[in-house]
């Protein structure tokens, strides 16, 4: 692999923007850690550090960055579907926009699904294997459940890709204004939620949060994030006037047992918080740039970017793997917190990011970047179809990050938009959807 990472990163352009793959892995890189470094896992369960030390809670202001992972999303899919437009062959220049649509889908889909499909083969076996023989109990019952819940990070970016299409085009038109709109309609969904007491509503900002976010991506490819000073200063202390002042919890991840989350569904506090930290990381940027012109610092990016996902998408697998070594090997847990487990801290991540390794060397190759021209002009249909794929993909993975493998015997299901879902039916939207989404992105004109 070191051969490769070394063309690539020598064959970098000098146009491309380095800093936003950088970020990209940071992003991702900082998740792993947290997660690794918050579950409080004892014989009986799992639970949240934040939870058993309040006082550390002021932290997810710096370490929730998932906002930046979805900033970065709106840039490249920004450049990204502009480039396909601009490929598109001279004699498509009066047609459907569906063929490049579809293509954009399937190259931006590729490289995110073949992992994800391989993950969820591997575990939906693994997990049918163990219940069959008997097991799912104690640790591995929570593991069943849990592993499969970082899938919600992936449903939502799933969602970005699809809209991007229409989102870009109101970029265009409104800049800004796009962005104040569907902030504008996050406050809405809350006020309804707080002070109005409508039901569910609260779900809709899945979507208006995480898009906006999305939205300053675009801003960002338009050199149009001039200010990142007044943002993150902006964002900051909004953030702090809403949680000091409003219904918000001071975390900006979820807590056990709370009765509101900024995560789940995430909250008009959340969505400052990400304009706080898209204007940090933009102050950021010069100094990073001259960083990433190192070309060591710039190989290890470019090596890092082509796992990243993999990495993800196992990182609980290897960190319940390490605990589960411990207990067979009746090596104690510490009491979450106590002196003890700080010190064993080191050594549970060290373990954590070898066996992520093992596994990312085992399943790297699925995470391969898609080729990206677009379909011949004429192929009719691809648009829509593509949608559909995207949307069973969607819902599929929600699903499955919401009732996790456990109970696949006895017909366990989560709730999803109101509908009952169990393991083995989102497994069957994600594969059917991504089935679709490949069909629409290879179609061809065969006088269909």
């Amino acid at each position: 692999m070191g051969s490769s990472v070394r063309e690539l990163a020598g064959a970098t352009p000098a146009t491309r923007d380095r800093y936003v793959d950088l970020l990209r892995v940071a992003s991702l890189g900082a998740v792993v850690l947290g997660h690794w470094l918050m579950a409080a896992v004892t014989p009986d369960g799992v639970g949240n550090l934040l939870a058993v030390v309040p006082a550390l809670q002021p932290l997810t202001w710096l370490l929730q960055v998932m906002p930046v992972f979805f900033f970065v999303g709106g840039f490249s899919h920004a450049l990204s579907y502009r480039s396909l437009l601009r490929k598109r062959p001279e004699a498509a220049s009066g047609a459907s926009t569906d063929s490049v649509y579809s293509a954009f889908l399937r190259a931006r889909l590729q490289r995110l699904l073949r992992p994800t499909t391989v993950f969820v083969l591997v575990w939906g076996a693994a997990a049918l294997l163990v219940q069959l023989l008997g097991g799912g109990g104690g640790l591995t019952g929570v593991t069943l459940r849990m592993v499969t819940q970082p899938l919600w990070f992936i449903g939502i970016y799933l969602a970005m890709v699809a809209f991007t299409p229409p989102l870009l085009k109101l970029h265009e038109r409104y800049g800004w204004g796009a962005f104040a709109g569907l902030a504008g309609a996050a406050l809405a969904v809350d006020v309804l939620r707080f002070a109005a007491g409508v039901p569910y509503v609260e779900f809709l900002n899945f979507a208006f949060v995480w898009l906006a976010v999305h939205q300053l991506g675009f801003l960002r490819a338009d050199g149009r994030v001039r200010r990142p000073a007044l943002l993150a200063g902006a964002g900051l202390v909004t953030a702090g006037a809403l949680v000091a002042f409003g219904p918000y919890p001071l975390s900006m991840v979820g807590m056990p047992g709370e009765k509101v989350s900024n995560m789940a569904p995430p909250t008009l506090a959340l969505l400052c918080h990400g304009l706080w930290l898209v204007g940090a990381v933009e102050l950021l940027r010069a100094p990073a740039a001259r960083l990433l012109a190192r070309p060591r610092v710039w190989r290890t990016v470019v090596a890092a970017n082509g796992v990243a996902m993999t990495a993800f998408l196992w990182h609980l697998t290897a960190m319940f793997g390490v605990y589960g070594a411990m207990l067979a090997l009746d090596v104690p847990l510490p009491e979450p917190a106590s002196a003890a487990w700080w010190a064993q801290v080191p050594l549970r991540i060290a373990l954590a990011a070898a066996l992520t390794a093992g596994l990312v060397a085992a399943f790297r190759a699925f995470e391969r970047p898609a080729p990206t021209a677009p379909g011949r002009p004429g192929a009719t249909g691809a648009g829509p179809l593509a949608a559909l794929g995207a949307t069973l993909c969607l819902l599929g993975v929600l699903g499955l990050s919401m009732v996790g493998f456990g109970g696949l015997l006895d017909g366990r299901t989560a709730l999803l938009i109101a509908v009952p879902v169990s393991a083995p039916a989102a497994v069957a939207m994600t594969l059917g959807g991504w089935l679709l989404v490949e069909r629409a992105g290879g179609r061809r004109d065969r006088g269909q």
